[in-house]
């Protein structure tokens, strides 16, 4: 495969990852929600697994260390062409870096950051790894959405780091953002104002695909998760918000077919 083939555009999402205490249960509840089967990925921050649809990598799934008491979550990886140059102009926009940049063995680039409203997302330097290579089937993420209490501010600071076109949803009750790159939308902001959850703050919203919404928030439940909003009907399809049994939230969406 050429690397033309496989760049991503800069600020594209092209990964998600979790990090939780029990891999076992967990990698036991997405193979029986979303029938992934794992393998073994790099292992500089733990023990760590890819999950996989089909023998293609979807999203990975990482080992906390028994003292660290980090917020169980999924985390969004935005594509970049050079991560050391990425983190400098996160810091110099008002972002914090955690981790890295590190190289993950062959795979690529990494690091972890946090834009200045807090919420926690990646960045992504592919090397042998480009990131999930299956889009649209049931187990797949298909939209990641940043949840935070206003999208103005962070909103520049998305825009200042990856040059997205921001088109705002002018509405005085609904405060939304599409970034869209070469004319596409790859992802949303949405701000919640005084709704926002205070103990998870502002975050990244992974959307995975399902076959039935309904049945899969069913499963949720019955696999030792908790659905947080029942099945509804939204703008693309019937969705759910669910959290898996360590806490990790996450939304199945049944997208409309398109016509």
């Amino acid at each position: 495969m050429t690397e033309a083939a496989i760049r991503r555009t800069p600020g594209t999402p092209c990964w998600v990852s979790l990090m939780v205490h029990g891999l076992t249960a967990t990698e036991e509840f997405y193979h029986a929600l979303f029938g992934w089967e794992f393998t073994p990925g790099p292992q500089q921050l733990g023990p760590y697994v890819r999950g996989l649809l089909d023998g293609r990598e979807i999203a990975g799934i990482g080992q906390l260390p028994p003292d660290r008491h980090l917020p169980i979550a999924w985390m969004t990886y935005l594509a970049t062409d050079d991560a050391d140059k990425t983190a400098e102009t996160i810091r110099s926009c008002g972002g914090t870096v955690g981790v890295g940049p590190l190289d993950a063995a062959e795979a690529g680039r990494m690091a972890i950051a946090a834009d200045p409203a807090g919420a926690v997302f990646g960045i992504w330097q592919a090397a042998a790894h480009t990131g999930t290579a299956v889009a649209g089937a049931h187990g797949t993420p298909v939209w990641n959405e940043l949840i935070t209490r206003e999208t103005s501010a962070v909103g520049k600071f998305y825009e200042a780091l990856f040059g997205y076109d921001v088109e705002a949803t002018v509405s005085a009750d609904f405060d939304f953002l599409t970034l869209r790159l070469e004319g596409r939308p790859v992802a949303s902001l949405h701000g919640l104002g005084r709704a926002l959850d205070r103990d998870r703050g502002a975050h990244w919203m992974t959307h995975f695909e399902v076959a039935d919404a309904d049945a899969a928030a069913r499963l949720v439940t019955e696999l030792g998760g908790q659905v947080i909003r029942r099945p509804r009907e939204g703008a693309t399809g019937r969705l759910a918000t669910v959290a898996d049994p360590e806490g990790a939230v996450f939304t199945i969406v049944q997208s409309d077919p398109v016509v």
